[in-house]
């Protein structure tokens, strides 16, 4: 086992949880992935709402995109010379700049579409909500980006990978988006655009787009998604990807390869077991859906 090695990957868990977290807030702010369909239908269902609807594609898409771009960007300004450090901040800039662009275009375009809905465009709406989304972003690119670097940077003489950077930082984006989409946004969509509904329900069909618009301080919007998603969601999608990037490296590091893989089947084998015994506990504990 090599320590310094060890050290990094450690490095690279910790980054990955910061950049989860924000990947997932920022993805909230925006209504982009699995809820942006409902905030999608909600005029269509009379449901007229002060929420950012930029989402043209799913999260793993998007920040594909973003963090290619600032992983491209970086890769280039390093070329040249720079720091790593400045280098990956200029890159995850230009990636924001780009986040902006399109957050400002997609929104818009949205709202217009349903103008026939009398679905208004609030500006304000627009405006309060594009810096928390961009600096999330920013954040989330600078990560990604920083661990991508870490990877293709020799350690003892190798590196943890034979990808180059841009082409890493992609693939991370997509896997962050992921991962984004699939845990943090159930403590979006289920929890806070449906709160009229009973806890454990789902979204059936026949409620598809019926979101509650009102928050207890005028009408409910971007910021007070983001506001509930901070306390679990979002620490819960960064500590997903924090563990699977640290689990991505650390079972061969500390084994070797072979003895990582025997190692990577076993821990799998024990979140399937401890996944099961979940369920069956909340199943138990709290009874299936019933309809009244």
């Amino acid at each position: 086992m090599d320590p310094v090695t060890l050290g990094v990957v450690a490095l690279m868990g910790a980054v990955a949880t910061i950049g989860g977290a924000a990947e997932d807030l920022e993805s909230d702010i925006g209504s982009q992935s699995n809820p942006n369909s409902q905030v999608q239908l909600a005029p269509q269902m009379g449901h007229l709402h002060r929420m950012i609807n930029k989402a043209a594609s799913g999260e793993p898409v998007a920040y594909g995109v973003w963090c290619g771009v600032a992983g491209a960007i970086a890769y280039l300004v390093m070329s040249l010379g720079m720091m790593p450090i400045v280098a990956i901040a200029m890159g995850a800039c230009v990636a924001a700049f780009v986040h902006a662009i399109y957050t400002v275009t997609s929104h818009m375009g949205r709202i217009v579409g349903q103008s026939q809905f009398e679905q208004p465009l609030f500006m304000d709406v627009l405006t309060q909500s594009l810096g928390p989304i961009v600096g999330h972003g920013f954040i989330t690119s600078f990560c990604i980006v920083g661990i991508s670097y870490l990877m293709t940077i020799p350690i003892n003489g190798a590196a943890l990978h034979v990808f180059p950077l841009p082409l890493l930082a992609m693939l991370w984006g997509i896997a962050l988006g992921a991962i984004g989409s699939s845990t943090g946004d159930v403590h979006y969509g289920a929890e806070s655009e449906y709160q009229k509904f009973e806890f454990g329900g789902g979204t059936p069909v026949a409620i598809q787009g019926d979101i509650v618009t009102k928050a207890p301080l005028g009408a409910k919007n971007s910021m007070d998604v983001v506001n509930f998603c901070a306390k679990f969601g979002g620490p819960l999608t960064g500590f997903c990807f924090g563990l699977v990037v640290f689990f991505s490296f650390w079972n061969t590091v500390v084994f070797g390869l072979y003895g990582g893989i025997v190692v990577g089947i076993i821990i799998v084998i024990l979140l399937i077991i401890m996944d099961n015994y979940l369920e069956v506990f909340a199943r138990n504990k709290y009874g299936p859906y019933e309809d009244e």
